[in-house]
């Protein structure tokens, strides 16, 4: 297979959900088969490098979902929704978090993850670090041990890699202020 740039394959919005903020649409880059493919593959290999072994990959609503449910896969793992509130029917923990345009929360089921557990959180994207907070704050009340974090793009000027400090976290596509303010790639 021929790498190719996947920056390229990821459609940016702009004001969207609301006005001053660029959104970047990884389900672009997912609908190309060959894009998604080479991401999967590539944080497959980043984290079979380090011979990791995962009981369970959680995952934050929605695109999360799609990276996670094939990581999970690939690595003979079980896999952890983590919802919005009133979404799962058993019993939960829920966690609140503040992202950048507003505060919100997630919840997990309280038996989804077993003491000591081996897990890798996976997200599409990482920004200012709140969904990430709550999903390593929901799996370590529980018991589990974060032993990788996946995210598909970081947008390096903004706080999300701090409130991973001393995790593994690995991101595919890292994108800079000023490719935001000039509206690029």
């Amino acid at each position: 297979m021929i790498s190719m740039d996947l920056s390229k394959k990821v459609r940016t919005i702009p004001n969207f959900p609301k006005k001053g903020i660029l959104f970047y649409d990884v389900t672009s880059l997912m609908q190309d088969a060959s894009a998604f493919r080479q991401a999967v593959d590539e944080l497959v290999e980043h984290f079979m490098k380090k011979d990791v072994h995962f009981d369970k990959v959680a995952s934050m609503e929605s695109r999360g979902f799609i990276l996670g449910s094939v990581l999970a896969y690939e690595f003979h793992a079980g896999f952890v929704p983590l919802r919005k509130p009133g979404k799962l029917p058993w019993k939960t923990i829920s966690q609140e978090f503040e992202k950048e345009y507003g505060k919100d929360s997630f919840e997990m089921h309280e038996d989804a993850i077993q003491k000591g557990d081996s897990v890798l959180i996976v997200d599409d994207l990482l920004a200012t670090g709140g969904t990430l907070k709550a999903a390593i704050e929901l799996v370590e009340r529980l018991g589990g041990k974060v032993n990788g974090i996946a995210c598909l793009i970081e947008l390096t000027f903004l706080p999300g890699r701090k409130k991973a400090k001393g995790y593994d976290l690995f991101t595919l596509l890292k994108y800079d202020s000023e490719e935001v303010k000039e509206g690029k790639k």
